[in-house]
């Protein structure tokens, strides 16, 4: 069994466009939308509405179904299942039609989709079958089929020019011999390129929980491998790394070889054109000897299990009274070499709070008041750092363009509840970015290729980014 098909909702939970639902009653695709609009109207937050919603037969014939939706821009992407399909299938698909529409129209919007819709609906047709099962999921088969919006392909479609039935016969525009002719699935045959380069970005996060002790109760870094492969031709490229094994729970782009990686622990791959995420992994420093020195300088607490070093270290004091309540946060970098950019820490301080005042600085800081507008904002006297105050959310937001390594950060502040006793979040949520560093510390040794007779350019970076939730 497949999924039911895919409903596409504006942000009022209106209808943009969806497939065609060729096994189902035709009231099917409104019971899904009337469920997850209601689950909507009812949350108080739109991220406190479960990922998947329940739904009531139609009639006695039918049988229940579940709807799985996310949120992305100013939509809503539905995907109603039935019987024993799992649910996973139908986010996994959903996250793959999501990734085809931004490589087909970059950053995505219901205006832009309404404005596209027939492109829209052409790679709803090509991507699930009347089965509800995947078909063409691969950008660079999808590009061949259904050409992506230009003005070009606008104006030779007022014109009647009908385009896609010159492409399809593989004469004249297109790639050689039209869709499908290439051998291998997810690359064009006869691409040619003036300079060859392939870059591979190694992105990983980490997610953690701390307890009120400063003791990770959970701390995991997951990462993938973006890559972006303008190479001419068909290379076979070997990618091998000086420290492998600190790999774990892969999953690769179609075109890695299993067999080859669970041998010696090598991508051997041909790399489809363009961007493409060659492998996604989890970081095991049980793995690697070295993990557990990774944060040079570190007097970080115990690592258990598979727990990452966390690169900062985070202290808390609060004073809640009866009406009113006062904090001070300081946050100071593990790190010694390495700065942490675009620090965010947020804490929510509770419903009826108001007349927020704060010093948030590097050492001394500047006083920002609050109690003017639903945004209030103050700016610390040092080195950038500032905070701000959503009313409407309760959110208090304290952020660093840029901490130097071993460096010490403060907030403290008051607020008063005229109403109610102070209810503030007992975790705060801290975000950060580490440019040219990777937590694994994973290397590229070499990156050959056989099939072609150029050089090729091979471009390596890392990026490491973080999301802890740190419970006092």
């Amino acid at each position: 069994m497949g999924i039911d098909g895919l409903i596409l909702l504006d942000n009022n939970g209106r209808p943009i466009i969806q497939s065609g639902f060729r096994s189902t009653s035709p009231g099917y695709p409104l019971l899904h939308i009337d469920a997850v609009n209601n689950a909507l109207s009812k949350a108080t937050r739109p991220g406190d509405v479960d990922p998947v919603i329940y739904v009531s037969s139609y009639s006695i014939e039918d049988a229940p179904s579940a709807c799985c939706h996310v949120q992305c821009a100013d939509m809503r992407f539905l995907c109603p299942i039935s019987g024993n399909v799992d649910p996973l299938f139908g986010f996994a698909f959903l996250q793959t039609f999501i990734d085809i529409l931004q490589e087909y129209f970059g950053s995505l919007s219901s205006v832009t989709l309404k404005e596209n819709f027939d492109v829209v609906y052409q790679l709803l047709e090509e991507t699930l079958d009347s089965g509800g099962h995947p078909l063409t999921t691969s950008p660079n088969a999808l590009r061949d089929i259904v050409l992506p919006p230009s003005l070009l392909n606008k104006l030779l479609s007022v014109a009647g020019a009908n385009i896609n039935t010159t492409i399809n016969s593989g004469s004249g525009l297109g790639a050689a011999g039209g869709p499908f002719s290439s051998s291998i699935p997810w690359r064009k045959a006869g691409l040619r390129y003036t300079n060859n380069e392939i870059y591979f970005d190694m992105v990983e996060e980490m997610k953690a929980i701390v307890n009120r002790s400063g003791v990770p109760l959970t701390s995991n870094v997951f990462g993938k491998i973006e890559t972006n492969a303008k190479v001419s031709g068909t290379p076979d490229c070997l990618l091998s790394f000086t420290n492998p094994q600190v790999l774990a729970d892969c999953a690769f782009h179609p075109c890695v070889r299993l067999n080859r990686w669970s041998r010696d622990k090598t991508f051997s791959f041909v790399p489809p054109d363009g961007k493409f995420i060659l492998a996604e992994y989890r970081y095991s420093p049980t793995a690697s000897s070295s993990s557990a020195g990774r944060l040079a300088g570190t007097s970080a607490p115990p690592v258990t299990r598979d727990n990452v070093p966390i690169p900062f270290v985070l202290k808390t004091n609060f004073d809640l009274q009866d009406h009113n309540a006062s904090f001070d946060i300081t946050l100071t970098s593990r790190l010694s070499g390495r700065s942490l950019e675009n620090l965010v820490v947020e804490l929510n301080l509770g419903d009826g709070a108001s007349g927020i005042k704060c010093i948030a600085a590097r050492g001394t800081g500047g006083l920002g008041r609050g109690g003017v507008g639903s945004m209030d904002v103050g700016i610390g006297g040092n080195n950038g750092a500032s905070w701000a105050f959503d009313s409407k959310k309760r959110v208090l937001k304290w952020e660093i363009n840029n901490a130097p390594p071993s460096s010490s950060w403060n907030i403290r502040g008051s607020f008063s509840t005229p109403s109610i006793a102070p209810r503030p979040s007992h975790a705060v949520q801290v975000r950060f970015e580490i440019q040219s560093y990777t937590f694994s510390s994973l290397k590229v040794d070499q990156l050959k290729i056989t099939g072609e007779n150029y050089k090729l350019y091979k471009g390596v970076r890392g990026r490491s980014l973080g999301d802890v939730e740190w419970r006092w």
